[in-house]
């Protein structure tokens, strides 16, 4: 079987070469390097890009450890001040109840002291009314009206002596 003349496999080899004739004719080859080549630019741009934000996203992470470092070490600054006042403050209160301490125990005294005055004026009262009491029993029991006088003319005699 022919046709035209040509073999079955003559016309698959004549369609496989007006078939490459026309792709280069179209410049199929030159469409597909140029697609090819965009591919590739987009890729090249894509890792430019990738490269680029890798190096803005290490120059963060530095600047975050930066600020992490800066803010432990604040934070170090902090806790330090912190038991700095805190040991002010425990020792004020030390020193405010000891003050406290001694000022009451000087109330205390002081009212314990007041306290002896007023028994001993209570005590001097009471002695000098029982004196008095025993003076005034004595007196009644041992001086009659002749005795009375006798003792109060020397005594007028001793206050005319002291005024002179």
């Amino acid at each position: 079987m022919t046709a035209l003349g040509l073999p079955p496999g003559g016309w698959v080899a004549l369609s496989m070469l007006v078939v490459i004739a026309i792709i280069l004719w179209k410049k199929v080859p030159a469409a597909i390097a140029a697609s090819l080549d965009k591919k590739i630019a987009g890729i090249r741009a894509q890792l430019d890009e990738a490269a680029k934000l890798r190096a803005e996203a290490e120059a963060l992470r530095s600047e975050y450890e930066k600020k992490a470092l800066a803010a432990a070490g604040d934070a170090a600054s902090i806790v330090s001040h912190a038991h700095a006042e805190a040991a002010l403050i425990v020792e004020k209160a030390k020193s405010d109840a000891e003050t406290l301490i001694a000022r009451r125990g000087k109330m205390a005294e002081d009212k314990i002291a007041a306290a002896e005055r007023i028994a001993l004026a209570e005590l001097r009262a009471t002695t000098a009314n029982a004196a008095a009491a025993a003076a005034a029993q004595i007196i009644g029991e041992k001086l009659d009206a002749s005795g009375d006088k006798a003792l109060v003319d020397r005594t007028i005699a001793g206050l005319g002596q002291r005024a002179n």
